[in-house]
């Protein structure tokens, strides 16, 4: 089958590279270093929804697979449809999930999924309302896309207020936080499972444990992930049951009520109260990063047969097949990511990383010139390994990013230890 993967980050050269092992001829727009190891770069932006379009047309394109939001929500797939092109992603009806807070929040409590209660704001003194009525510990996020950063943890009234104005007032996230939500800080552990959908059935994915911190000890402020690991053991039967129950069944029917035909991936970011309760925290509309990556290094069959399925709207029979090992993904981030990522420097050690086996490392924010490889983001890398048993794949991944190096390279310690006293 010939694909076309829409993205060039991390999680696109997961999903790449799990492609291209089972023999798909892919293309990728714009791709990146990493990527063009297995697929066809085209030097095309994933904010140039007319170019994405003709090329699907001009190579005779099979499938497509949209992996950022920013061109669902943008309304590529309803584009591609229009074409009867085989697409994987929603349309931007369905990618308001992720796209609007607001849009979400509502939809949570119109279809009564277990959700924090919240108050969406257009003006500072709504705001400031809101937080007084929801009291010290609360989230604010911004309405619109913000490339996973619009959203601040308050542990007081006063950290609210300030990121409330930094949104509406100096706009810190343009656009996108000229409204904002307002809600109830939940507390727990959180998980994040994604699911495959074709509007009707779904297939829930490995689940893994997100460390969006920057620093060790879930210190610092939030990025857009540095560092998963899959399986979270802590995350038990019981508890996936009841998250298929309760938020991914609820939800296909509410979209199913409402109207939307949502052929793509779910992804819910769960907190798990202290009870055992599941609460959903926000749905992505695409594909998690860093999750990915260790998602797709545990995979096992064809990812194209279950990603066509979905978009043609009727899913496989049967399940998909997963590596019962662990994997374990640490991203090397760029000096002074997430605020202000310092690029171009040379990388060095990646092929010494991937000498072993069991270890991929994902391309994220890197470019070549003259020769080199560079960094050009605030994740650069995703080193993902492969192992028996949490310890031994953290032991595998972080001898990987030990051949690494650049400039400023920062990243976490204790991705996979979160909560365990046997892990060092």
């Amino acid at each position: 089958m010939k694909v076309l993967v829409v993205g060039g980050g991390g999680r696109e050269h997961g999903l790449v590279w799990r492609l291209a092992q089972s023999g798909h001829e892919v293309l990728a727009a714009p791709g990146n270093p990493g990527i063009a190891s297995d697929a066809t770069c085209l030097d095309i932006g994933t904010g140039d929804l007319d170019a994405l379009e003709a090329a699907a047309i001009e190579h005779s394109v099979e499938l497509v697979v949209v992996g950022p939001e920013a061109p669902l929500v943008a309304g590529l797939a309803d584009r591609l449809r229009a074409r009867d092109v085989l697409v994987f992603g929603p349309g931007s009806d369905g990618a308001q999930l992720e796209g609007s807070k607001i849009f979400s929040k509502q939809f949570f409590a119109r279809h009564n999924i277990r959700s924090a209660g919240f108050v969406a704001c257009a003006s500072v003194a709504e705001a400031d309302a809101a937080i007084d009525e929801l009291g010290d510990r609360v989230v604010v996020k911004a309405d619109g896309l913000a490339a996973g950063k619009g959203v601040v943890v308050c542990s007081n009234k006063d950290q609210a207020r300030k990121a409330a104005r930094e949104m509406i007032e100096d706009a810190r996230f343009g656009d996108a936080g000229s409204k904002i939500v307002v809600e109830q800080r939940l507390e727990g552990r959180e998980l994040s499972v994604m699911a495959i959908t074709d509007g009707k059935r779904y297939e829930v994915l490995a689940q893994a444990e997100d460390h969006k911190a920057i620093f060790d000890g879930d210190t610092g402020p939030n990025t857009g992930g540095m560092g998963t690991a899959s399986p979270a053991p802590w995350a038990t039967s019981a508890l996936l049951d009841r998250i298929n129950r309760e938020v991914f069944e609820p939800t296909l029917a509410g979209l199913a009520a409402d109207g939307i035909d949502y052929r793509g991936v779910l992804y819910a970011g769960i907190m798990v109260a202290d009870d055992g309760a599941p609460w959903l925290l926000e749905y992505n509309c695409r594909f998690g990063d860093p999750e990915t990556q260790p998602v797709m290094a545990r995979l096992r069959g064809d990812l194209a047969v279950w990603l066509a399925g979905a978009a043609a709207g009727e899913l496989p029979a049967g399940s998909l097949d997963w590596d019962e090992r662990t994997a374990v993904c640490v991203v090397l981030a760029s000096k002074g990511y997430p605020a202000t990522p310092q690029k171009g420097f040379e990388i060095t050690g990646v092929a010494a990383a991937e000498a072993d086996d069991d270890v991929v490392v994902f391309h994220a924010g890197t470019t070549a010139r003259d020769g080199k490889l560079l960094t050009s983001g605030g994740r650069v890398l995703g080193v993902t390994a492969l192992a028996t048993g949490v310890n031994a794949a953290r032991a595998r991944a972080y001898a990987a990013v030990d051949e690494i190096n650049f400039n400023g390279m920062q990243f976490r310690r204790d991705i996979g230890a979160r909560g365990r006293t046997d892990v060092q």
